[in-house]
């Protein structure tokens, strides 16, 4: 990975060629990206073929991540759940911890960059406690369409002395942020461990490792263990699903670092599916590496994204780019990415019974699934790899320091 010319069999000669002239206008410019975690989530896994790439064409492209502990994660996890939509009681020891992480971890980013890119609110603050010699970016990856009014008001006190927001979807846009905002689609990368073609005798081979039969299909979700992923609701739409076809029910999930629910919302589903894990007809795999999930989602006939809020959803997209239909809540950034009836189908919210039928039709249906696989393979190709995403930041980067 970090190679530019290394996609142009998937993005084209001329894709490419215009970045590399959109990259002139920028080398030797200096790029700081800073987020929370390394490893566990869409941001990360972003950051780790957007920085290679950055710097491949001659954009010197550093990465930071936040330091942080439990108790901190514990707070930033309550905001970014406020900012989808819970309430939230802030009080001043959340407020002293947070900022107090942001100014200890100020002392560690390099000021002699050209531009800052801030991700997702966990270091929001950091512009406070830096000497701003620079654009300022926040880049907000998650689903603001009706974020806690008292957080929100809290953090726009940092948000304002940004140069300019980026959001995922132009729902997200905030008439009461006086900062230019932009909306920039996130985007997989297709030569990725997760994302690059697996011949089928591999994807068996770490199914069969991952203790997965090959007897029956599968309905799978990929995702943290996250209340707003909805596992819980996942459980009963697939009990409606059982009682009209034989299949079975893969969660496939990961618990990032700075993510201290996971592991309690696991338990609680796991808990909850106990019956149905002894017979065999529910499956929870950590995705512990990329190629693992890569094959699971391949596997898959059909992959289901069963949402409360959606910043985007990263895992739709690829499973989009492996050629599966989707059936996912109509939500957030998922309908940025599939047409209902085309690439997969939307469902309403909370509704588990149109959710189950929609899986049923597809289960029933093998060439409908091949017809919505193909539409979003090629949807992904046109509008969501990472080319797209690289050339986006350029575009960017050429705006804000003109």
């Amino acid at each position: 990975m970090g190679r530019l010319d290394d996609y142009r069999g998937i993005a084209g000669d001329k894709g490419i060629s215009l970045i590399w002239r959109k990259a002139e206008q920028l080398y030797q410019r200096r790029v700081l990206h800073v987020n929370s975690t390394n490893h566990g989530g869409g941001v990360a896994e972003i950051l780790n073929s957007l920085v290679p790439l950055m710097n491949n064409i001659n954009i010197g492209t550093y990465w930071r991540v936040l330091n942080g502990n439990r108790n901190l994660f514990t707070v930033t996890k309550k905001f970014h759940n406020a900012l989808q939509g819970d309430s939230i009681n802030l009080t001043r020891t959340q407020k002293q911890l947070y900022l107090g992480a942001n100014e200890a971890f100020s002392a560690l980013c390099p000021a002699e960059r050209d531009c800052v890119i801030v991700h997702d609110p966990q270091p929001l603050p950091l512009i406070a406690f830096c000497k701003k010699r620079q654009p300022w970016v926040w880049r907000c990856h998650i689903d603001l369409t009706d974020p806690d009014k008292k957080l929100w008001e809290f953090l726009k006190g940092f948000i304002r002395k940004y140069d300019m927001v980026i959001f995922s979807s132009e729902k997200y846009r905030k008439e009461d942020l006086p900062v230019e905002q932009r909306v920039i689609v996130p985007s997989i990368d297709p030569l990725s461990p997760k994302n690059k073609e697996l011949p089928e005798k591999d994807v068996l081979k770490y199914v069969e490792k991952a203790g997965i039969p090959n007897d029956k299909p599968v309905i799978a979700q990929i995702s943290r263990m996250d209340p707003w992923k909805n596992p819980e609701g996942l459980l009963e739409i697939f009990k409606r699903v059982k009682e009209k076809v034989d299949c079975r029910l893969v969660y496939c999930y990961d618990i990032a670092s700075d993510d201290p629910e996971g592991l309690g919302i696991y338990s609680k589903v796991y808990r909850k599916a106990k019956k149905l894990r002894e017979r065999g007809d529910v499956a929870f795999v950590v995705g512990k590496h990329q190629i693992l999930v890569n094959a699971i989602q391949r596997f898959s006939t059909v992959v289901v994204q069963n949402s409360i809020r959606e910043g985007f959803c990263l895992a739709v997209t690829e499973a989009l780019w492996k050629g599966k239909p989707i059936v996912a809540t109509n939500v957030g950034g998922i309908p940025v990415q599939i047409r209902d009836g085309e690439e997969g189908f939307l469902v309403e919210l909370h509704n588990e019974e149109q959710f189950a039928e929609r899986i049923i039709e597809i289960l029933q249906n093998p060439s409908l699934a091949r017809q919505m696989g193909d539409k979003g393979k090629e949807r992904v190709r046109e509008d969501f790899l990472i080319t797209r995403l690289l050339s986006d930041y350029l575009d960017l980067l050429d705006d804000i320091m003109e």
